[in-house]
């Protein structure tokens, strides 16, 4: 049975009305932390997480079926999933740190780099434009497969045959 109150943020998440959020928080902010403090320990970690939990569930809202779960369902895969992440991103990050003494960074010479690739962003451009778009993403703004395909609206697997295709492109153009 669903509460008036979760009929309330529904409606209001459907209509994109700002209020919801509000109600959100008021309603779940503390659950929804318990579940993130289960999964991480630290407690700025934990309230950034939160942080980004309710924005995605302002993102995603217009997903939101109540027909498929109830309302704190939904919101608790969000913030758990959030979490999961967060760890991930927290554990790549760590065994990525570069180190200097064993970093090859400061003794490349000038003869060691390919001239013939420097001027790949020309080359992009010779590219059809949904390739173009998916490389730039995913190589020049840093940005991760999951966050290309989210902030461009298309599908994860559609960014990555994107990007396959994109690099055999590119690949025929510097190894004629």
């Amino acid at each position: 049975m669903i509460s008036g109150i979760e009929k309330k943020i529904v409606s209001l998440l459907k209509n994109s009305d700002k209020k919801a959020i509000s109600l959100l928080y008021e309603h779940y902010a503390d659950a929804l932390y318990g579940v993130i403090k289960k999964v991480i320990n630290d407690e700025n970690t934990a309230q950034d997480v939160l942080q980004e939990t309710f924005v995605k569930i302002w993102r995603y809202s217009k997903k939101y079926d109540p027909q498929k779960a109830k309302l704190f369902t939904w919101l608790y895969r969000i913030a758990y999933n959030t979490s999961i992440d967060k760890v991930r991103s927290l554990k790549n990050k760590t065994e990525k740190e570069i180190q200097i003494d064993n970093s090859s960074v400061y003794k490349i010479t000038s003869n060691a780099l390919n001239q013939d690739v420097i001027d790949i962003k020309k080359h992009l451009t010779s590219l059809d434009e949904k390739y173009q778009i998916v490389i730039n993403a995913l190589f020049f703004e840093g940005m991760t497969q999951q966050e290309a395909s989210e902030e461009l609206n298309i599908p994860l697997g559609t960014v990555k045959s994107r990007l396959k295709i994109g690099l055999r492109e590119l690949k025929k153009i510097y190894n004629p």
